[in-house]
């Protein structure tokens, strides 16, 4: 079979056997995954928080199984994280944080013709199966927006706030997308990018700014007389958006660190106008399957059409050229099919 993995710290598309399957796993065979940023950060060495294997947004079609309700051509979704649910920090409402959250993993990964799903994530919930009017790259989605639906409930937007989103790349519309079915009311956003900057308007963003060319947080203040956002959304590791992010944020807001800095990454920032202003930050790691099977239920339902924000198809065959699309920035969510 055909995959794309991690060999001496570089991409590589090999022929490999398919993976054998244990009593509880379950094999898949790839229809869909979307390249995620995390991914091409693996890909060059500036990732914070986990193993380089590559592809955890699949979906696809069961091609062996050794459980009973999962059955050969099933539609499914995967997760690729799951945590034990047992431990002080799952009891404790950190689940992302567990211990055993990040050893285990799709085998070999996402970005593969058919990928094993372990024992450990299929008992405990990790696979979902897709309704019929679900297509394989919604089911794609399921992830990602996952995580989303984890971070608002971490923040939490109230009904009429003004929401800020720094960086929008396809996790930052997301956010842009959910913040309205969070019933937010004004949401502005801003990016480097002039493709994503107009882009954000096809989603519902009603200002969308262009941090080259606009000073942000005076744009901000003016849009909310003065005050700023009440919830600012900082899908970007980059230091100047997380600053730009705190500073667009009112006395009394609240700041959600999603994107994930670069290693090394240091703000230079007076840390007591936080508590001179009384604002509030939180940050968000992940998800677990409460939160996919919401995912899931919000894209089966079309409250948000995730398919808008596909701007390209690649194959395997064709990573490489993907990962050159989706670094160059003039693209929204790239999706790898098999």
């Amino acid at each position: 079979m055909k995959s794309v993995i991690m060999e001496n710290g570089k991409v590589v598309i090999k022929e490999l056997p398919k993976p054998k399957l244990q009593q509880g796993d379950v094999l898949i065979k790839m229809k869909a995954c979307g390249l995620c940023g995390t991914d091409i950060e693996k890909i060059y060495g500036q990732y914070t928080a986990s193993q380089p294997i590559l592809g955890h947004e699949p979906s696809g079609i069961i091609e062996e199984s050794t459980v009973d309700w999962l059955k050969p051509g099933d539609r499914v979704f995967a997760h690729h994280h799951v945590p034990c649910y047992e431990c002080y920090y799952c009891k404790k409402g950190s689940p992302t944080m567990c211990p055993y959250y990040r050893k285990t993993n799709l085998d070999p990964g996402g970005f593969s013709e058919y990928f094993r799903v372990p024992a450990w994530n299929v008992v405990r919930g990790g696979i979902l199966k897709l309704p019929d009017d679900v297509s394989f790259e919604e089911g794609s989605f399921i992830e990602p927006l996952a995580t989303v639906v984890r971070a608002q409930r971490r923040i939490r937007i109230d009904d009429g706030d003004t929401v800020f989103v720094v960086g929008i790349g396809p996790m930052g519309l997301l956010h842009a997308m959910m913040a309205k079915i969070n019933k937010a009311g004004l949401v502005i956003a801003s990016d480097i990018s002039d493709f994503r900057v107009d882009f954000a308007y096809k989603v519902g963003v009603d200002y969308s700014l262009n941090a080259k060319k606009n000073d942000v947080v005076s744009e901000v203040k003016r849009l909310t007389e003065g005050r700023g956002a009440d919830v600012t959304i900082i899908a970007s590791g980059s230091p100047s958006a997380i600053l730009s992010g705190i500073h667009a944020t009112r006395k009394g807001g609240r700041v959600l660190l999603f994107g994930v800095p670069y290693k090394g990454t240091i703000l230079n920032y007076d840390i007591s106008e936080l508590l001179n202003n009384e604002i509030s930050i939180v940050s968000s790691n992940a998800a677990v399957e409460e939160d996919t099977r919401e995912a899931l239920s919000i894209i089966a339902s079309k409250k948000i059409d995730v398919t808008r924000l596909v701007t390209h198809r690649f194959t395997l065959d064709e990573f490489n050229e993907a990962v050159r699309i989706a670094k160059e920035g003039n693209a929204i969510k790239v999706i790898i099919n098999s």
